[in-house]
């Protein structure tokens, strides 16, 4: 059965693991167009060169993947906790 410190620790792999790809993510679209913020690559489509980029939205979606599987280790943690 899980306890708080075993979700303590998978939610700070998962925040680890997002922190890593958003950095990777950011870092890309900045060198597809200089000066993009990280709010600016949260709304991809007001870029066209962003979203012609195949690899930058493999890493996105990459970054959306982990972000779905740490809400859903969340809750499922949460749920036999409870």
């Amino acid at each position: 059965m899980p306890t708080r410190e075993t979700l303590a620790l998978v939610d700070r792999l998962m925040l680890e693991m997002i922190a890593q790809q958003e950095g990777k993510v950011l870092a890309m679209a900045r060198a597809i167009h200089p000066g993009l913020t990280a709010e600016d690559i949260r709304n991809p489509n007001d870029f066209a060169d962003l979203m012609a980029s195949g690899e930058w939205n493999f890493e996105d979606g990459i970054l959306s993947g982990l972000k779905s599987a740490h809400m859903a280790l969340r809750a499922k943690l949460l749920e036999s906790i409870a």
